[in-house]
């Protein structure tokens, strides 16, 4: 495992390109997969995001026994349909639940597709409020410091830890993997600066990344909303980009 993570380290720059080999499942040109051990994948998809261009975003995809819980869908209903029809014509995997960073498209803009699949959604009560304000589709059941799940005996974790990139942002851990999925809130080591933090809270920003790193000193793969994956190295680069700030 640790040869095919410096391998992909070296190929996976920040704009994707260079993963696009046999490392990699192809879905469309938007969207590919990288599998990142037996049973999870990262998803990374691209779209066009006002003010910035077509970027890449990554989710979480993990899997058991032909079920599956989906961590940020791509930024479109129609990029998450593509997703969603692949894993279940392809991979014989229905998606069985869902949950969203936080509220951005690039977190939660395919809900809208989830909802009419009949999929259910779980989230952050502010994501929620958040969601209710903006007439943005609405995900289903609400939590407030931490939800527990379970997919074929295996422990999936999300938690509130505080305020960073937006105000509502989880973190999700999968205990079996150790795979840490905080999204946008943490950056890949190719990032030189924090991105967007209009919806954020820089006062609250590095006492929640210090507590992600009290909290998972394991982590093995961490996962940024954007860029690169790699390990608990990316939560120091995060917290340097914030002292320098």
């Amino acid at each position: 495992m640790r040869t095919f993570l410096v391998f992909i380290l070296g190929l996976y720059g920040c704009n994707c390109l260079g993963q696009l080999r046999q490392d990699t499942i192809h879905l469309s040109k938007d969207i590919f997969l990288i599998q990142l051990s037996e049973n999870a994948y990262m998803h990374v998809s691209y779209s066009e995001m006002p003010k910035y261009g077509r970027i890449s975003s990554n989710g979480v995809i993990f899997i058991g026994k032909k079920k599956a819980f989906l961590f940020d869908t791509p930024a479109t209903d129609s990029l998450t349909e593509k997703l969603v029809i692949w894993l279940m014509d392809s991979m014989k995997t229905k998606i069985v639940g869902f949950v969203p960073n936080h509220w951005h498209s690039d977190c939660m803009g395919g809900l809208g597709f989830l909802q009419k699949k009949g999929i259910s959604s779980y989230a952050n009560q502010i994501t929620i409020d958040i969601a209710k304000s903006k007439g943005l589709p609405v995900p289903e059941k609400g939590f407030k410091d931490s939800l527990k799940l379970q997919l074929n005996g295996k422990s999936i974790e999300c938690y509130y830890l505080g305020a960073a990139h937006s105000l509502d942002n989880i973190v999700v851990w999968i205990p079996s993997e150790k795979i840490l999925f905080p999204g946008c809130m943490i950056k890949s080591l190719e990032s030189n600066n924090l991105g967007n933090t209009v919806d954020g809270d820089l006062n609250s920003y590095p006492k929640t990344i210090d507590k992600i790193i009290k909290k998972f000193p394991s982590a093995k793969i961490v996962i940024p909303g954007h860029g690169s994956y790699g390990g608990i190295e990316l939560l120091y680069h995060t917290m340097g980009l914030l002292s320098s700030n």
